[in-house]
């Protein structure tokens, strides 16, 4: 299954003795299927879009990679850590807020009419003239129709929003939209991509295309992907957004990092999801 070639390993091995770790090889689970509550299907395979030619073939889920038991967590809301923050913004979706007395069921009635949304995000918005992240349509409806006051990019408010929206979508196929006036902000996620930042010159690329399915130290590297954000993440023992891990990487590389809801990180959102397409949305994933 390994497709990487001895320079590739010896290079990873390289850096790892660089940084005082062990490389090891692990690919992701062979058979696992990934079925939530017993009820929703979701596919964790997929063959790769067309414009990954020489880069992916095939598209493997974050859970694959990770242990049984994180995997189990994910399978059954009644363990999955995330849902206690999901049913905060469930409760929140229903809670009036701001100076018109409206919540956000005032509008959009019952949560399940957002099924399908989480799945085409960061989307352009032609109003703004720019391209959109899910929080910033949440915040748009709080500000300018709640008369609520914005909520910050990474707050736990706006994470549980954005986890009991992306549950809606839950084994629904990515679909972002890459072309028309997405188009440029895609080119500019696929340069952020392959740009090496920090002292150690790193890039997405580097981990996340050449050597996924290494293990270094306890780290299993996956494709990337980001289908089940937000996700719980047990080492922080709290919820991580998209944004808020791309800080973590680029952070990981010892470089100055774009700050999250930035455009930079808008595009790259848009970039990194669109190499998913084949893959579904989990929903409060968990991650370690």
């Amino acid at each position: 299954m390994l497709r990487k070639s001895r320079t590739t390993i010896a290079a990873l091995a390289l850096g790892a003795v660089t940084l005082g770790m062990t490389p090891a090889l692990a690919d992701p689970h062979p058979d696992a299927e990934l079925v939530v509550n017993g009820e929703i299907t979701i596919p964790t395979r997929g063959t790769a879009p067309a414009y990954l030619d020489g880069h992916l073939t095939e598209l493997y889920s974050g859970w694959l990679f990770r242990e049984d038991e994180t995997r189990a967590m994910q399978m059954d809301d009644f363990d999955n850590p995330a849902m206690v923050f999901t049913d905060a913004g469930l409760e929140a979706w229903d809670t009036v807020e701001g100076t018109e007395g409206k919540s956000c069921a005032t509008c959009h009635h019952e949560i399940e009419s957002m099924a399908g949304v989480r799945a085409a995000m960061p989307k352009y918005n032609e109003k703004a003239g720019d391209l959109w992240s899910l929080e910033e349509y949440i915040n748009a409806c709080r500000t300018e129709r709640m008369g609520a006051e914005k909520l910050k990019w990474n707050s736990d408010k706006m994470k549980a929003m954005t986890l009991a929206l992306s549950i809606q979508s839950r084994g629904m196929p990515i679909s972002v939209n890459i072309d028309g006036p997405s188009k440029p902000y895609w080119e500019q996620g696929r340069e952020i991509y392959y740009t090496r930042y920090g002292q150690l010159e790193m890039s997405c690329a580097n981990c996340h295309e050449d050597n996924w399915g290494n293990m270094i130290r306890a780290d299993h590297l996956s494709q990337g992907h980001i289908n089940a954000f937000p996700v719980y993440r047990l080492k922080d023992a709290g919820v991580v957004s998209i944004h808020q891990r791309f800080v973590g990487c680029v952070r990981d590389t010892r470089a100055e990092t774009f700050e999250a809801g930035s455009p930079e990180f808008k595009a790259l959102e848009l970039y990194v999801a669109s190499r998913g397409v084949g893959l579904a949305i989990e929903g409060a994933g968990v991650r370690p």
